[in-house]
């Protein structure tokens, strides 16, 4: 395997960990509760913890300068925020509990958008 295919490989690991971390092991109740009233301080919270637990793939593989580590913690915060609240908007408006396939559909878009969320930000630390 080359070096670009294992480094990126790595990356994706570490923020898939992250990604585990942040939703499994530090999301309180106070923000799953909260994620779909927009702006409340509990979904920003979350999306906030997310973005900062982003850093630590900078010292794996740094960004080629301070505006782009900026902008990608940035817009893991904004993005993960808005996934997560459209993904309460969509459950919400439709009634969906567990029970119904639509809930876990939109659970795994939800993933999904975060999961390609990563892909992008690999993308930007390798090329830009």
């Amino acid at each position: 395997m080359s070096e670009a295919a294992c480094t990126a490989l790595l990356a994706v690991t570490i923020l898939l960990i992250k990604h585990t971390v942040g939703d499994y092991f530090l999301q309180t109740a106070y923000q799953f509760r909260n994620k779909g009233t927009y702006g409340h301080p509990g979904g920003i919270l979350h999306a906030g913890i997310h973005a900062l637990l982003t850093i630590p793939l900078f010292a794996y593989l740094p960004p080629s300068s301070a505006l782009l580590g900026a902008g990608i913690v940035l817009g893991e915060f904004v993005i993960h925020y808005h996934l997560d609240w459209s993904k309460e908007q969509l459950v919400k408006r439709f009634g969906l509990v567990q029970t119904d396939p639509w809930f876990w559909y939109l659970f795994g878009l939800d993933q999904v958008g975060h999961y390609l969320t990563y892909i992008a930000i690999i993308v930007l630390l390798l090329t830009w």
